[in-house]
């Protein structure tokens, strides 16, 4: 049985040897299919044409799509390497290039128009087969033991930087995870905050107005200089105080008792009226003017007036000596605030003590208000003490309530901000990694800035600010080292308004990212007057390894 397998294995083994023999040269075994009948050739992309299998790789073009010469240049012109002429086909080739099978590295591709050009294309074609004719004696050596030696090495290398890599990036998740809990918490206690900083605010801006209305019913010094210590001023003060009380109580009295003889003089004239009138007199004006009368006579006439509350009136409208205080004993005096109030107290009549303390305050400043009185705390040139704080505390407040909500809007637009996939950028915000490239150098701050520095010294260049992430497609050779971007799609970072550039446009740049174990810039280019294109390597960009690889071995997003 063992015997029969190996016999087998071995006519296998043998069939594929003579199956790659038998291949025309430059056909790839994903061509293979078109060319095995020994005797006929049908063009690839139009079978219909057919030619004898003796004259595949004749060295002249006879399929329009090129697919009759695998091995040699005679359908170059069809390529997109070669220049165009008036006289050339419009057609596309129906295979990708001469095939090197490059034993011992990698197979590829290289294009027809440089079959047999007499250079040795060892980048794509390490085995030389392209050069099989010896154009002008060059003899291309095989040389992919070598070299597909070193690019293991290397692919070794890399594969090893993209495992570091995919490790570095799960680190910079978790801990862009963590740094999106801690501004969701912080905008939560913001919230909270700001609740009960608003509350407070109102509270102390009621405060504010209650200090300020109180102490515009207080006395204060005058200003007037006046020679005596501190008591005597507040003698001076409280009796011009006492005398203007007075003054516009027995006005505001003669007022009113002026107002009620008026309308008790009226309502005589319309009692009156109302009682010689004719009912018969067929007047509707006169019988609407009585109704009316009659109407006001049933309502309310407001309170009733007391005589107590007048004989009070009487006693505060008398004369400060007349109720038993002499303010000549207190001039010169040097006792205290509080003595001199009990003193002032004592001498007041019983009856209106705690309504003094309130009514006469509420009516200067009312007073004041209407314009009736000058507002002696205006004059000063600096507020009393107890409004000076209660504004510090209303002031600070309210700068702490507004920072607040600063803050709060700062944090609600980097929650709704794009930093990529899985937030991974939020890890590298304000990260910012440097290159010289001649005499400058450059530097870039992820999710911030764009700047280029001249070495000699001198300003910055605002090179552009971070506006969005975008996907771009890019079509690069990768180099052996891996610092570069390859083929496919790739994250790219806009910087846009930077600083502008004399006689063109505000800078701009485009950061194009692709994968690698440290945050790095490789290349930079000025693609057009003041707009720049860098190419960056980082490990944000690196999937989980296993996941689809890309040119080069290469795994990104």
């Amino acid at each position: 049985m063992t015997k029969a397998l190996g016999a087998l294995l071995c006519l296998k083994l043998a069939s594929l040897a003579y199956a790659a023999e038998s291949r025309p040269r430059g056909v790839s075994p994903e061509f293979a299919k078109y060319y095995k009948d020994p005797n006929t050739f049908s063009c690839i992309s139009k079978p219909t044409v057919q030619i004898p299998f003796g004259r595949v790789n004749d060295d002249y073009c006879d399929c329009e799509d090129g697919s009759d010469e695998p091995g040699t240049s005679a359908c170059a012109h069809l390529s997109s390497y070669s220049p165009q002429t008036p006289d050339n086909v419009n057609a596309t080739l129906a295979l990708p290039g001469f095939y090197c099978k490059n034993k011992g590295h990698i197979p590829s591709y290289v294009p027809f128009t440089s079959v047999n050009d007499g250079v040795c294309d060892y980048e794509v074609c390490c085995d030389g087969s392209e050069e099989w004719e010896g154009v002008g004696g060059v003899k291309c050596e095989d040389k992919c033991k070598d070299i597909g030696k070193e690019w293991k090495k290397h692919d070794e290398a890399r594969h090893k930087s993209l495992t570091n890599a995919s490790k570095k990036r799960k680190d910079m998740v978790a801990q862009a995870a963590k740094s999106r809990k801690e501004v969701e918490d912080r905008i939560q206690t913001l919230g909270t905050q700001i609740e009960g900083a608003e509350i407070k605010l109102k509270g102390l801006e009621t405060e504010l107005a209650d200090v300020e209305r109180q102490e515009k019913g207080k006395v204060v010094k005058s200003g007037s200089g006046k020679k005596g210590g501190k008591m005597s001023v507040l003698v001076d003060l409280a009796k011009d105080r006492m005398e203007e009380l007075r003054e516009n109580l027995i006005r505001v009295r003669e007022e009113r008792d002026s107002s009620r003889n008026r309308v008790q003089e009226l309502e005589d004239i319309l009692t009156t009226f109302k009682e010689d009138y004719n009912p018969n007199f067929n007047d509707e004006g006169v019988k609407r003017a009585v109704r009316a009368w009659e109407e006001y006579a049933a309502g309310d006439k407001g309170p009733v007036v007391e005589p107590a509350r007048d004989r009070d009136l009487d006693e505060v409208t008398k004369s400060d000596k007349d109720n038993g205080l002499d303010w000549e004993e207190y001039e010169g005096e040097d006792e205290s605030d509080t003595d001199v109030l009990y003193a002032f107290e004592n001498y007041l009549p019983p009856t209106i003590r705690t309504w003094l303390d309130t009514r006469l305050r509420d009516l200067r400043v009312t007073l004041i208000e209407s314009g009736i009185l000058a507002d002696t705390s205006s004059a000063s040139a600096t507020e009393s003490k107890a409004v000076t704080d209660a504004r510090n505390r209303f002031t600070t407040a309210e700068k702490d309530l507004t920072s607040q909500r600063k803050d709060l809007k700062s944090h609600t637009e980097d929650l709704d901000k794009d930093f990529g996939p899985d937030d991974v950028f939020r890890a590298l915000k304000g990260t910012c990694i440097s290159t010289d490239a001649g005499e400058y150098t450059y530097e870039l701050c992820f999710m911030e800035k764009t700047t280029q520095k001249a070495k000699k010294g001198g300003a910055h260049t605002n090179m552009g600010n971070f506006v969005r992430i975008e996907r771009i497609v890019v079509d690069e050779d990768l180099p052996a080292n891996g610092k570069g971007l390859g083929s496919g799609e790739r994250i790219a970072m806009k910087h846009e308004g930077g600083q502008h550039c004399w006689n063109g446009p505000n800078r701009s740049s485009t950061i194009v990212l692709a994968c690698a174990e440290e945050n790095e810039i490789w290349k930079i280019m000025e693609e057009e007057k003041c707009v720049y294109r860098l190419e960056v390597g980082t490990p944000a960009v690196c999937e989980v390894l296993g996941g689809g690889k890309k040119e080069g071995g290469r795994d990104e997003l």
